[in-house]
């Protein structure tokens, strides 16, 4: 059995082939540029192979409702030529074989509750932080969607008294992604993340902002873990602030797990994307 993997982003795309047992036997990594440019590398690798399912976890918006007459595109993403591309349509005119098809972050999501952090666990959340907030749900092992996908990192937050930043979102300035993304640290603070120090204050700042989030998440959606990943998240003094604020603002509401088992690293990395691509792809054929 060969399986294929795609995890498509803005920057990047990375394909995958793997074996059954998700050993995965290529992996390589193609510039995202045109549609036309980017796809002619992507069936050059898929063509060498003969998969019999492909999973692709494609950064967004994208159509997930199977009734919609565009389902399987790419929608109104700021990604200069990719706007209401057909992706799967085009995919399955290529190759007659069964597809899943779903946002890059739900990939991530079911990879980690399958084999990373929420192993033995029926729910978790993904929540990344780079330069975007995405999150991915998965319930009873299910990932969740429904006229659409999630898009929690547009939820609206209180601003910290002390933050005058106006907020880096173009749709609605100071929701979560406007205020607690990679880019809008960055113009707040004058550099990159990764060049601030770990006693810098901005990552109390940061703390206030995703502890607020995940405690709405909590009392919405009662995940058994909230897993956080991506380039921000990578500064991980982060951990401990985001769980001590959360405690603080979720104020004994409701009992969650500990904490320190509650809010947790992503354990698959950079990998989770993709290895979530091949176990959907593998459930295809099992379904």
């Amino acid at each position: 059995m060969r399986l294929g993997a795609i995890e498509a982003g803005g920057t990047k795309f990375v394909c995958a082939v793997s074996d059954e047992n998700l050993t995965i036997i290529e992996r390589i990594t193609i510039p995202t540029t045109t549609p036309k440019e980017t796809m002619k590398a992507v069936y050059t690798f898929f063509d060498k192979y003969q998969v019999e399912a492909i999973g692709i976890g494609s950064f967004g918006p994208i159509d997930v409702n199977p009734l919609s007459e565009t389902y399987g595109n790419i929608t109104s993403t700021p990604k200069p030529g990719w706007q209401n591309f057909p992706f799967l349509t085009e995919m399955k005119k290529r190759y007659a074989i069964p597809f899943a098809w779903t946002t890059d972050v739900n990939a991530a999501a079911y990879g980690e509750l399958k084999n990373g952090a929420a192993r033995q666990k029926r729910s978790c959340m993904y929540l990344t932080v780079g330069t975007g907030i995405g999150a991915g749900i998965v319930v009873n092992e299910k990932i969740i969607q429904g006229f659409s996908h999630p898009e929690a990192g547009h939820v609206l937050i209180r601003r910290h008294s002390k933050d005058d930043y106006e907020g880096n979102c173009p749709f609605h300035k100071d929701c979560l992604e406007g205020m607690a993304s990679g880019p809008a640290i960055e113009k707040r603070f004058k550099k990159p993340s990764k060049e601030l120090s770990k006693e810098h204050p901005a990552w109390s700042l940061e703390a206030y902002y995703l502890a607020q989030a995940l405690v709405g998440y909590t009392l919405t959606l009662s995940p058994e873990i909230i897993i956080l990943g991506g380039g921000v998240m990578k500064q991980t003094q982060l951990f401990s602030m985001i769980q001590e604020e959360f405690k603080k603002l979720l104020n004994h509401y409701v009992e969650t797990p500990p904490v320190e088992a509650y809010i947790v690293p992503c354990e698959l990395g950079d990998n989770a994307g993709i290895v979530g691509c091949l176990l959907l792809a593998k459930d295809k054929l099992n379904s």
